[in-house]
């Protein structure tokens, strides 16, 4: 799904590491959330509070999981999922624009 229809998006960014991460909330009418967003190359460490999926719109990042131990690379068109209260590793190669869904 390349757009979003009878949304509404939140204003204010979500700003993290410096400005390196960025986010907005795009919020649907059944009450669910997901969030657009830009990373700069760098190395990131999330938690998550809800199941998440992040689907890479483009760009490219080396991902460690929770409870791995080898990284995987994720690039444009690819996605993985986590799961809720855990935390996840990033290493982002390149500028990476990515949609995370919540559950």
């Amino acid at each position: 799904m390349s757009s979003f229809e009878n949304v509404t998006v939140i204003k204010e960014a979500n700003i993290y590491f410096d400005g390196k991460v960025a986010s907005r909330v795009v919020q649907f009418a059944d009450g669910s959330n997901k969030t657009l967003g830009i990373m700069m190359p760098g190395d990131y460490e999330f938690g998550t509070d809800d199941n998440e999926l992040m689907e890479i719109q483009a760009g490219e990042m080396d991902v460690l999981l929770p409870g791995e131990s080898e990284w995987q690379t994720f690039a444009k068109g690819s996605s993985f999922e986590v799961a809720k209260d855990s935390s996840f590793k990033l290493k982002v190669k390149k500028v990476t624009d990515y949609c995370c869904s919540y559950w």
